[in-house]
């Protein structure tokens, strides 16, 4: 329903659900704000945002107002300047004049509304109030003097990040933001409130004296530590990253990011390969490339065909074609995603991407996960299930290892027996999921850990065939992985397989890749950006360039293809993977796959086809002779990946956040 309101004496036409504040801001004129944000409750206690409204008696908070038909509105009439002249002069009386030495200087609303609505002097002449400092943990920096009481982190704390730990207490002047039982902020979204406090009372604490916002220049990106690949925007001043920050897409992140694709970029200067590096009696001996070539060529040629591919979490779409097309070269591919435990001999998206998309997890009713832990694995997909949980009546069961989410959750059961027996339905729970609309079942990595090619696809069947998951427009069967690689190795049709079984003898391991290596006459090639175990098991390491070094695609868990952004150059003498495969490939053979490159560069998405199920292949239950417990591939969130691994502000986190002593540093 639409009504006709006037705006400064503009007619227009808006939705009869939205706030005044929104409507203003639809016919064109801003409204200062600080308590007010789109994605959080309404406060309506900053009273910054005050408007005149004709025939009403006082002033109205245009962010707690609901429209009326014909209402006229006024946004800069000399009430409402006057207004938001006291309101501005009664936040000043106790904030502290700390723009010179304040780290949210130069971005910071209270500074900026101050210059536009404020007054030029001040008239209160008493002390200022002194609030002690809050230690949230080792990423959120406060200032709570500064504190303006907006509520923003409250709010976010309690509505989006599912951690009801901060509050107000006192009244008054004496009112204050903090936690009522002293502890640590734990939540993998600790780092928004920075983004949400409008002033500078929570500031970064690893970006803190470092940079004013003038000086950076700020560069698009995707990030490539979770298989989400959330959107962000990289601030970096001269050749080194200041920080990192999301980037607005309403499709997937929306407006947040977890901590660790927040703060883990100092892991990029840390451990990293600069060189060609050659083992020679048990010591890496720096060499050229042009010396590594020729030992990777030659030891290729000696091979007798006994080669086998590892791809690990930081590598590229393109890197991952171009590796299967060298190594296609010798005869029979044996190439591995190192995390892409699924289904072998896959012959559609269906089957290894999450089919139900992000952004229309709210259509479902009722989800059940398997296997996978979306607060470790996934942080966006847990808020957006939270979202979807606070919103409706959307009821959320787990079978698999005891979560600790931040949303009620029935525990079903922990085995394959348990999800045997609800696919079979002999759970009460099934009756749930047959009623629902529009279920969604998510499947991670563990849940094929634990089983067999055959009982996986046993159990799958049942799944499909018993539940009504899989509809004319609608696909609840999803696949989530944690690693940024996977769904764009099986689109290309590298998956898990048994050749180290074969004794290869010779491994080339790309993407910072696990390697797993117990044959001694087997050369191993490792081509990443961290120095690591795996490192230390090669015989040659490749120096190669990380997400922020060079120009690549990744695939997300939905197979949607993005880019990343090459915003500095590889230190030292690495190179981006492509750039190593292309060399070796021109070498190696005539052909040319600077085409085939091509192609995958302008790479879309995965085609979106749905399946009727999957076969039983004549499988019975008796193939069920052991019984697995599911639990989540991931145990640490903080250090999940080569780059946090190697990041001193993840280790804090590690440290203080998870093994829960705020002494140890």
């Amino acid at each position: 329903m639409t009504l006709n309101v006037f705006v400064n004496g503009v007619e227009i036409s808006v939705d009869s659900r939205i706030s005044v504040l929104q409507a203003c801001e639809i016919a064109g004129f801003d409204i200062p704000r600080f308590c007010y944000h789109e994605r959080l409750s309404v406060a309506g206690n900053c009273r910054m945002c005050l408007v005149e409204v004709e025939k009403a008696p006082k002033l109205a908070a245009s962010c707690a107002m609901p429209l009326m038909p014909g209402m006229r509105i006024k946004t800069n009439s000399p009430a409402v300047r006057k207004a938001r002249e006291g309101v501005l002069e009664f936040l000043l009386i106790n904030h502290p004049l700390d723009c010179p030495i304040c780290d949210q200087g130069g971005e910071c609303d209270l500074q900026d509304q101050a210059m536009v609505y404020g007054s030029d002097r001040g008239r209160f002449r008493e002390y200022k109030r002194a609030i002690e400092d809050k230690n949230c943990g080792p990423l959120v920096k406060t200032i709570m003097t500064r504190c303006i009481h907006c509520t923003r982190c409250v709010r976010f704390a309690n509505e989006i990040a599912g951690i009801a730990d901060l509050g107000t207490s006192g009244r008054g002047s004496q009112i204050e933001i903090g936690m009522y039982i002293e502890r640590l902020f734990k939540s993998e979204f600790s780092g928004n409130v920075i983004d949400l406090c409008p002033v500078g009372a929570l500031t970064s604490k690893p970006y803190a004296f470092s940079a004013r916002p003038w000086e950076l220049k700020s560069v698009e990106s995707i990030d490539t530590l979770d298989g989400i690949c959330s959107n962000i925007r990289v601030d970096l001043r001269g050749y080194e990253i200041m920080r990192v920050l999301p980037s607005l897409n309403e499709e997937l992140n929306e407006e947040w990011l977890n901590d660790k694709s927040r703060f883990s970029f100092d892991g990029l200067k840390r451990q990293r390969l600069c060189d060609p590096l050659l083992k020679q009696d048990g010591k890496f001996v720096q060499i050229s490339w042009l010396e590594a070539f020729d030992v990777i060529l030659n030891k290729l040629k000696g091979s007798e065909y006994k080669i086998y591919g590892s791809i690990g979490s930081q590598c590229d779409f393109e890197s991952a074609f171009m590796l299967k097309n060298i190594l296609s070269l010798f005869g029979k591919v044996n190439i591995e995603n190192t995390e892409s435990n699924i289904l072998k001999e896959i012959d559609f998206g269906s089957l290894y991407k999450f089919n139900s998309s992000i952004n229309k997890i709210e259509e479902a009713d009722v989800c059940l996960l398997v296997g996978v832990d979306p607060r470790k694995e996934a942080a966006i997909l847990n808020l957006q299930l939270r979202k979807h949980y606070v919103n409706s009546n959307f009821k959320i069961a787990n079978v698999g290892s005891v979560l600790n989410l931040t949303f009620p959750c029935i525990q079903l059961g922990s085995s394959t027996e348990d999800i045997l027996r609800l696919a079979q339905g002999q759970n009460p729970f099934c009756e749930v999921l047959k009623r629902a609309k529009k279920p969604m079942v998510i499947f991670g990595s563990s849940f094929f850990d634990s089983l067999d090619e055959s009982t996986a696809r046993l159990i799958l069947s049942f799944v499909t065939k018993n539940i009504n998951v899989v509809s004319k427009d609608w696909n609840g069967i999803n696949f989530l992985g944690h690693q940024a690689s996977q769904v764009g190795c099986s689109e290309i049709g590298i998956s898990a397989n048994d050749s180290l079984a074969d004794k290869p003898k010779f491994i080339y391991a790309i993407g910072d890749a696990v390697v797993e290596n117990n044959s001694e006459d087997c050369f191993v090639v490792y081509q990443g950006h961290q120095g690591n175990s795996s490192a230390l098991k090669a015989d040659l390491i490749l120096p190669g360039a990380a997400y922020t070094e060079k120009d690549s695609t990744f695939l997300n868990v939905e197979g949607r293809a993005q880019k990343t952004q090459k915003i500095l150059s590889a230190p030292g003498k690495a190179k981006d993977d492509v750039s190593v495969l292309s060399a070796i490939a021109s070498v190696l053979s005539p052909k040319n796959f600077d085409s085939k490159i091509a192609e995958i560069e302008n790479y879309n998405t995965v085609n979106e086809i749905f399946f009727s199920g999957i076969d039983i292949f004549n499988l019975s239950y008796s193939k069920i002779k052991t019984k697995f417990v599911i639990s989540s591939k991931v145990n640490n969130f903080y250090l999940a990946d080569p780059i946090s691994k190697a990041s001193p502000t993840m280790t804090k986190c590690s440290k203080q956040l998870l093994l829960k002593s705020p002494f140890l540093v």
